[in-house]
Formats: structure tokens, sequence, C-alpha cells
């Protein structure tokens, strides 16, 4: 799979995973009689997403795994609700240990999360860009719901996006040598929990319309 996130490939398999049922929607119509494509709705968190890869990973054999969903915005990092953006690089934002001096991330600890063929810890690359537009994508188990956490969490990862699930789609991936991406569109600010700001349903459709294009533009 070519860095490019170019297919082209008629053979393809390719494995779509959203977290939630209301985020592959219109995925669905898009790749209903599409063979080349399966849809796995994980559920919530990196358990089950990592579970859901994993099995649909052993049973289909994909060529390539993209997620895509909504994500939270941290707010210095130049996103608004409705942008729709795709993961350059996916962080575990909270996998380490805490200390008096600070966060220690595995890097520091020495505990790889992908041993070979290269030694990978927090961060984990993509290959895959079904957007022009990248971003570090930083994945939590715990929602940031306050401003002085959203912070602290964007300076010490220099993330943009925060999501709940991309780390561990992005690890199973590594874990079977196989080509993965993320794009999510921008339903909130991470910034003291607003619900009533959010924009679930507008950034799950910026996201599926954009995997579309990028899949009619590719999967030939």
């Amino acid at each position: 799979m070519a860095p490019s996130g170019k297919i082209g490939v008629i053979a393809v398999r390719l494995l779509i995973c959203t977290a939630t049922d209301f985020e592959a929607s219109l995925l669905r119509a898009r790749c209903a009689d599409d063979k080349r494509v399966r849809i796995v709705i994980t559920g919530l968190g990196p358990v089950n997403a990592a579970h859901a890869v994993t099995l649909a990973i052993v049973e289909d054999r994909p060529d390539a795994v993209v997620a895509c969903g909504v994500g939270g915005a941290y707010p210095r990092a130049g996103l608004g609700i409705g942008d729709v953006v795709s993961a350059e690089t996916e962080i575990y934002g909270d996998l380490g240990a805490q200390s008096p001096s600070g966060f220690i991330d595995m890097k520091t600890l020495g505990f790889p999360v992908v041993a070979t063929p290269s030694p990978l810890f927090n961060e984990l690359p993509m290959r895959l860009f079904p957007t022009i537009a990248r971003a570090r994508f930083v994945t939590v188990s715990t929602c940031t719901g306050t401003d002085s956490a959203a912070l602290e969490i964007a300076a010490r990862t220099n993330g943009a996006v925060e999501n709940m699930e991309g780390a561990a789609i992005a690890h199973v991936a590594h874990l079977h040598g196989i080509a993965v991406g993320e794009v999510r569109g921008i339903s909130n600010m991470v910034t003291n929990r607003d619900v009533k700001s959010w924009k679930l349903k507008e950034a799950a459709a910026a996201a599926q319309e954009a995997l579309i294009n990028w899949l009619d533009a590719n999967l030939t």
C-alpha cells in the first residue's frame, strides 16, 4: 500500500471501522453492494475497538483498515466544528505512568506496544489519508472535559484531535502488518464539557462524505 494513500487495486479488501451505528449510516448506503468493503461497528473505547478489528482481520484478511467517525479538537489546534481531517499519527494519550514530575510515556518506560519490525511506543504512524488535511490524533480512555486537561494533553502530545478508538485500531493494524488510516469530523471543541454545543450527527456525516469521496477515487 503506497504511503500516498492510493489503493487503486481492484482486488483490495477494505475494512472500515466506526465506533457507533450513526457514524456508518452513509457508508452503508455507499458500500451496500461493494464486496470489497466491510463495515464493522466496533463499540466505544479501545478494548471494544481492538477486539472487533482483530476478529475482522482474522476473518477477512483485509488489505487495509480505515477508521471513520467524530472527534473533538483541542483549543489551539486550529480546527473548528465541522472540519474533517485525517490522522497523520495516532497517539496513546494516557498509556504510561504518572509521577511527581509529570506523565511518563511508554518510550521513556522502555516498553514498546509493537516490538517488530521497528519498536513503536505511544505514537503509531498512519499510511492512508482520506483527506488532504492531516493532524496528530490522540486516543484516550476518558474523554477530556476541562480546559486545563485539554491544554495539558495537547501540549504533552502536540495533538490536535481527541478520540477513544483510533490508536487501538492502528495498534492492531500494525501488529498484523496492514495499512491503516483514520478520518474524523470535528464535533466539538475539547474544553469544559458542554454537550449542548456538540454537532455529532453533522460531524459524522462530514467524515463519511469525505471517506466516500476517497473510496470513489481509489477503489477502482
